[in-house]
């Protein structure tokens, strides 16, 4: 499973997500960490929204994940991935 996280430097929202994805023990997943401001359709879509998780499905489209509200548990983000996972 290829995962996108939208992201941004300095965003505590941001390092929360990322520190949770690093503690998932469940599910196998590569993780790209994309940076908005370094391109601009990125910052234009995800400017008021980050952070933003996607799923890259087999045909390189990305598919964005519900939002977990950002006190949710490890636990509800590995059942949150193992829904999407094959």
């Amino acid at each position: 499973m290829k995962l996108i996280l939208y992201s941004k430097q300095d965003c505590c929202l941001c390092e929360g997500l990322l520190a949770k994805l690093q503690q998932v023990k469940s599910v196998n997943f590569d993780l790209e960490v994309r940076e908005i401001t370094s391109n601009s359709d990125w910052f234009d879509r995800y400017q008021y929204e980050i952070p933003v998780l996607c799923l890259l499905n087999d045909h390189y489209q990305e598919q964005e994940l519900p939002r977990l509200s950002p006190r949710s548990p490890v636990d509800k983000l590995e059942a949150l991935l193992q829904r999407y996972s094959r």
